[in-house]
């Protein structure tokens, strides 16, 4: 009996290869709407709609405001909220399914962009944009730890790098619309903040994105493209889940070299938003650049993609050369930044002064560097979440492993933005980003050399292995069948 599940026709999460169930896939239009790479765009284009429209609007800097400071208070809410559900959401997920958690996720985005809308009528509403954005942090744990979930359970192994790439590149499609309809209602505009038709354009597109869910298939029907069918999480007692948090760790303490990683891959926006962009540039200054950032996005998820799922390359060396390409990416865009920084600061350069136009001299240079951005974020996000995949083939440990990601990274989103906010020098938010960026990939690197193998085998499949202890239990009258709660 085989332990190792081989990555050349292993999607499936079973860890015996010799026992896996092989599947014919449906055929005409019923197979085209059950192909997991249909699931993976619908999947995606909810992204598109909703936490795309998120992206549309931060990355303006201060949620298109003059004053950035309530757009730092409640992205720092959303931070913070996301940061504590976030670390339990994928026991939600595995107890009421992936498909009602990406439905509840969804309800959050359309309030807060509703929000932004209401500010600009009514400047003192202010409370709501930060109430707004505390709830949409619980909305949105849940949304991500879903799409994590069926991302990285309905392709193959060898598929994993590809699924991620197709996901990042229509998710950040939707950010490059919503920067598209800024860009379109603020072309002739030289202000400071944008006009009301902006947010309404936006609000139509999130309430879109709220009704996906509703028409993508049960993933309990789904059969990946090697005939083997996705294993959906158990449903078991709120105990039993609990302990799989603490089982994920013990059995894989590797997971926490990647903490550092997963800290800073959201901690990097704050400067890039709103200590740069919103900082130094007008509106349809700020709206190009942000255009600009997320279309580089989807040009950097499909290059390191193609790394990452080479078939000349062994998985260890793939997970190695992604590394070199972060390595070489981060310290390219940051002693570029630098140069900049140096010469602004919060009081060289207040909310309401002139700043820089589409037309300055000054200005192709400054957007090269937000194309860089964003060509980072992308690589960086992509090979986080196909380190967190080349772990496990288990769902449920993915969905745990998902949580985390986005804990994490959302728990340093809250700080920094909150350092925004009150004002922490742009320096001291620059300096730290760069050294978080940088610890990230440091302690990455022992893991990766630890820990990624060319298969994934048995003995890395810690809840695997617990559940099949229990069905062994079972079957020999040890235990009771059936769940207890």
């Amino acid at each position: 009996m085989s332990s190792s599940v081989d990555e050349k026709g292993g999607g499936s999460n079973s860890p015996d290869n010799d026992s896996i169930s092989v599947y014919e896939r449906p055929k005409g239009l019923r197979g085209v709407y059950y192909h997991p790479i249909t699931q993976i765009v619908m999947l995606a284009f909810v992204c598109f709609l909703c936490p795309g429209m998120f992206n549309a609007l931060t990355g303006l800097g201060g949620g298109g405001q003059v004053d950035p400071t309530t757009s730092a208070n409640s992205t720092c809410a959303v931070y913070a909220t996301y940061a504590f559900f976030a670390f339990f959401s994928g026991t939600v997920n595995n107890k009421i399914g992936a498909k009602r958690t990406l439905l509840f996720g969804t309800l959050g985005y359309a309030l807060y962009v509703g929000s932004y809308l209401a500010i600009n009528i009514h400047p003192g509403a202010g409370w709501f944009v930060v109430t707004s954005g505390a709830l949409l942090g619980v909305t949105a744990a849940f949304l991500w730890t879903a799409q994590g979930a069926i991302m990285l359970s309905y392709c193959t192994e060898a598929q994993k790098g590809i699924f991620i790439s197709i996901f990042w590149a229509i998710f950040n499609l939707g950010a490059v619309v919503g920067a598209t309809v800024s860009f379109g209602q603020n072309i002739h505009s030289t202000n400071n903040s944008v006009n009301n038709g902006t947010y309404v354009g936006i609000l139509v597109l999130t309430l879109l994105g709220v009704t996906i869910p509703l028409l993508m298939a049960d993933p309990d029907k789904m059969i990946r493209t090697d005939g083997t069918r996705v294993v959906m999480p158990r449903h078991p007692s709120w105990k039993s889940e609990f302990h799989g948090l603490w089982v994920a760790i013990i059995t894989d303490p590797m997971v926490l070299l990647l903490f550092p990683m997963f800290f800073a891959s959201n901690y990097f926006y704050t400067w890039q938003f709103n200590d740069y962009n919103s900082a130094l540039f007008n509106i349809r200054a700020r709206s190009l650049n942000n255009f600009m950032y997320w279309l580089s996005q989807i040009i950097g998820s499909g290059m390191i993609g193609v790394v990452l799922d080479s078939k000349r390359l062994r998985r260890r060396v793939r997970a190695f050369t992604g590394w070199g390409i972060l390595l070489v990416m981060t310290f390219t865009v940051h002693i570029w930044a630098y140069y900049y920084q140096r010469t602004y600061t919060r009081a060289s350069i207040p909310p309401d002064s002139q700043k820089m136009d589409i037309y300055d001299t000054r200005y192709p240079a400054h957007i090269w560097l937000m194309i860089f951005y964003g060509l980072l974020d992308a690589m960086w996000q992509t090979t986080s979440f196909w380190l967190i995949g080349a772990m496990s083939n288990d769902t449920n440990k993915l969905a745990i492993y998902s949580g985390f990601y986005h804990s994490i990274q959302s728990a340093g989103a809250a700080g920094v933005w909150r350092m925004d906010a009150i004002g922490l020098p742009y320096m001291n938010i620059f300096l730290s980003t760069w050294c978080l960026v940088v610890a990230g990939l440091v302690f990455s690197l022992p893991m990766i050399y630890l820990r990624i193998r060319d298969t994934t085998v048995l003995e890395d499949e810690g809840l695997m292995r617990r559940d099949q202890e229990i069905n062994d239990m079972k079957a020999k009258g040890m235990i009771e069948s059936g769940n207890r709660t």
